[in-house]
């Protein structure tokens, strides 16, 4: 059974919510009654979040945002909070996977792109969003991954990066959570997204082996992630800080 909650009144901001995990997310918070800042660097993906939340009776709003940028964003925050009067809860799941190859072949600047939006990205995004919660507290939710606790085959960059979000997560969650503001990520492993079809192929042949790996025997689907994310935000989780949740079908304890 779905669980409800209440984020009425509540200031949501979503990276990366131009699709995938950060539109399944977005979508939740605006049916749950929050208002909801949608950052991308799509600006098509972004404006088309808004319209879905907006057609469900929703508020939100669309701010362009490369999280490897400090000036957008402390851009987007402001817009939270001069907007919508602060900010409540901040999901930091704007991120990057590139192709599987092997270590050897990988370039300098595959590596650096996915830290500066992955590892650079959420540091950023935390620094701002912490400073405009202080206060009055508020619920950070950083998307990490499977490759948070676990190496990942050919993708040591992404795996050191997902591996940086759950250490950043913990070390601020220490800090802040005596001023109110827990600090959690989540931890998925295989979803349904244009980033895995990147990662995989189209092929019936791919989903199916892709699905197979999971006990549970497919793959997530971003509202699968949105609902556990919701839950990290909501104060029925009042009392996890600092946590990384799996939410990976069975695939960390086969």
């Amino acid at each position: 059974m779905r669980m409800t909650y209440d984020f009425s009144g509540k200031v949501a901001l979503v990276t990366g919510a131009g699709g995938g995990i950060g539109r399944a997310t977005a979508e939740a918070l605006a049916a749950s009654g929050a208002r909801v800042v949608v950052g991308d660097v799509s600006e098509k993906g972004g404006e088309e979040t808004v319209a879905l939340i907006a057609a469900r009776g929703g508020t939100a709003s669309f701010v362009r945002c490369d999280v490897s940028k400090p000036e957008d964003v402390q851009a987007i925050v402001d817009h939270a909070v001069n907007s919508y009067g602060g900010l409540d809860i901040a999901v930091n799941n704007a991120g990057v996977d590139l192709e599987v190859v092997p270590v050897a072949q990988w370039k300098l600047e595959d590596f650096d792109r996915i830290h500066s939006i992955n590892t650079r990205g959420v540091f950023l995004c935390m620094k701002a969003e912490i400073a405009a919660m202080e206060g009055k507290g508020g619920a950070i939710v950083n998307v990490g991954s499977l490759a948070s606790v676990n190496g990942v085959a050919n993708k040591p960059a992404y795996t050191a990066s997902k591996h940086a979000v759950l250490g950043m997560t913990r070390a601020a969650a220490l800090q802040y959570a005596s001023s109110g503001i827990r600090i959690n990520a989540v931890c998925p492993a295989a979803v349904r997204t244009a980033i895995l079809i990147d990662n995989v192929g189209t092929s019936a042949e791919a989903a199916a082996a892709v699905g197979a790996a999971h006990p549970i025997g497919r793959a997530a689907e971003p509202d699968d992630i949105a609902q556990a994310i919701l839950w990290l935000a909501s104060p029925a989780s009042g009392f996890v800080v600092g946590h990384g949740l799996l939410v990976d079908g069975g695939l960390s304890v086969q």
